[in-house]
């Protein structure tokens, strides 16, 4: 990845390419296979891996590669050594562990670079139903998603958000029916509670104008009269559809701004958006010789996908009746995403169960010359949320758990957590601390499980102050900046430019450096699997090692000044790794917890 402060790893990776053009330079160019190690700061398996081509001992390359670093003086190696087949062990000089910590201090981005500049995403993520509560099924696509498009747009690539809404389709003709005939149903905002939102209100109405559809066969032909009128464009029924539409897109607002998720009603593009485009989405695949006709209705068929009995599986773009769905809509919105946005690579956050239709949609795209080989277009899956059962999470009459109610039961229980630890904080405080680390500990405990995995939702140990969790973080992040604090106190703050170089780095102090130095790599790792748990791993391993570090090496004790001052740059650093790091989880980080 490319940095704005170029990491140690880098720089051994060149020495060690140095070393190979050098001692074997019909290999110049190989990768150098520099990793971090235990056994030492950094380790390099290049030996190993070119040997069988240079017909020689790992181990005997592998010292004469040591001997040739040994001799490069421009290489920020104290110390190489060979170990066990042929590893290389390197030591780095302290003077360049510390003008490393200083270097990234001083910058504002803490050394990273923009790699993702000039690159354009489109990436679908949340995507609720309109008039419908946001349930625990939209927290993994919300929080991914968001994840993702904070890193990349971190990155410098210029990320354009989308949320596929569902707003259109049979059951608004149900609905604004119902409304039509019950007047006296309160559902606009300024007529209801205040703990109550327009679309809990929506949701209860569409519940009890479904049941009506299915018990009364008057109000079926009704409500399907009504879904003709709304796609005519009848102006009574569609202003009505408008305010649906804008009243549940402002409850959802408030839920997003809640999350801290960056979604605007700008970013939404409901089903609605096209409409109007489907015809000749189906005209265009049906002239190119990708969809064909088949008992009436317009398919594709593509034999890379087919199922138990060999056959193929269809893709549906215009059925036997004329009508279209989501098939055709996901279509439309790929080749508008392509066209008018311009996309250099798409994103599809949503569950794994759709995976067949996704592959299926791309693979049309691209057979229809919309999706060239040159777009990257991936559907970024994920698992289910379970409940302690180990089956997928419900509430107790097993109804679908409602978003807003589980960030409540985490707050709740944050607030106990940090009551116990901080009795002495006022209630205004001590709400807003509770507020962060309750939806920073689901947020977390989502984003820290590898994307494509089931996880248990368990209140209880999302907000632990121990382990791998949100709370924990956010408490490693508000310790440092309570020892900033007291710094400050004594009149000393942080400065890059006083780093001193000649230092001797205690064990712990040394861990800490090196990890901060593969910030950058953590974020390479997270975006090449477009995995935001690389990140959340990185975190937490940064956290455990300032523990380390703030137990065995003393910092506003420390045994001289110089230490004293490296020790309070690092300290900084890290604290600025961490709140940066949970900012692009879109985690919030407490100067106090």
């Amino acid at each position: 990845m490319e940095e704005q402060v170029p990491s140690l790893g880098s720089g051994v990776e060149s020495a060690v390419a140095r070393a190979m053009a050098r001692v074997l330079p019909e290999q110049a160019g190989a990768d150098p296979l520099v990793r971090p190690s235990e056994r030492a700061d950094l380790q390099s398996n290049a030996a190993l891996a070119a040997a069988r081509t240079a017909r020689t001992a790992p181990a005997r390359l592998a010292g004469s590669l040591a001997e040739a670093l040994r001799e490069d003086r421009t290489a920020p190696i104290a110390r190489v050594e060979v170990a066990g087949p042929g590893f290389l062990n390197v030591t780095l000089t302290d003077a360049a562990l510390w003008h490393q910590v200083a270097a990234r201090a001083a910058d504002p981005r803490l050394g990273i670079g923009t790699p993702e500049r000039g690159r354009r995403t489109v990436i679908d993520y949340s995507g609720p139903n309109i008039a419908k509560e946001m349930h625990v099924g939209h927290l993994r696509t919300t929080i991914i998603g968001d994840s993702l498009a904070r890193i990349l747009g971190f990155l410098g690539g210029e990320v354009v958000r989308q949320s596929h809404v569902g707003d259109w389709g049979t059951q608004f003709g149900m609905l604004i029916q119902y409304l039509d005939e019950h007047p006296d149903a309160r559902w606009h905002q300024a007529d209801l509670a205040a703990d109550t939102d327009a679309v809990s209100a929506l949701d209860q109405l569409y519940r009890a104008a479904r049941a009506l559809f299915e018990a009364d066969a008057d109000f079926a032909d009704r409500a399907r009269r009504r879904v003709v009128a709304l796609q005519a464009g009848d102006p009574p029924t569609v202003a009505t559809w408008r305010t649906i539409v804008a009243e549940s897109e402002t409850a959802f607002g408030r839920l997003y701004d809640r999350l801290g998720v960056l979604l605007t009603p700008a970013d939404y593009a409901g089903e609605s958006t096209y409409n109007d485009q489907l015809a000749g989405v189906a005209a265009e695949l049906e002239a190119a010789g990708v969809a064909r006709l088949s008992e009436g209705a317009l398919c594709v068929f593509d034999p890379a996908f087919t199922g138990p009995d060999g056959a193929p599986v269809p893709l549906l773009v215009r059925k036997s009746d004329g009508g279209y769905g989501y098939d055709t809509t996901d279509l439309a919105t790929i080749r508008h995403r392509l066209r008018d946005l311009r996309a250099d690579r798409l994103l599809y956050v949503v569950d794994a169960r759709q995976s067949l239709h996704f592959a299926q949609v791309f693979a049309a795209a691209r057979a229809a010359g919309w999706l060239p080989d040159t777009v990257e277009a991936v559907h970024v899956a994920f698992g289910t949320v379970l409940g302690p059962d180990g089956r997928p999470f419900k509430t107790r009459s097993g109804g679908t758990v409602r978003l807003a109610e589980l960030l409540d039961a985490a707050v709740t229980r944050a607030r106990a957590v940090v009551a116990e630890k901080n009795p002495g904080l006022p209630a205004a405080e001590l709400d807003r601390i509770a507020e962060q680390a309750g939806i920073g500990s689901v947020k977390y405990a989502d984003l820290s499980t590898a994307r494509i995995k089931d996880y248990a939702f368990d209140l209880d140990r999302m907000v632990s102050l121990s382990g791998n969790t949100g709370v924990y973080l956010q408490y490693a992040h508000a310790r440092i900046r309570s020892l900033l604090r007291r710094a400050a106190e004594q009149g000393l703050a942080p400065d890059p430019a006083a780093v001193d170089g000649t230092v001797a780095p205690a064990g712990a102090e040394r861990r800490l450096v090196l990890l901060l130095d593969r910030y950058a790599g953590a974020l390479s790792d997270t975006v090449a699997g477009y995995e935001p748990h690389r990140l959340c791993g990185y975190l937490y391993s940064l956290a455990k090692a300032y523990t380390e570090f703030y137990e065995t090496c003393p910092v506003l004790a420390a045994g001289t000044d110089a230490q004293r001052a490296n020790r309070l740059v690092l300290s900084a650093l890290a604290a600025d790794t961490l709140r940066g790091g949970l900012d692009l989880l879109g985690i919030a980080a407490p100067d106090r917890l």
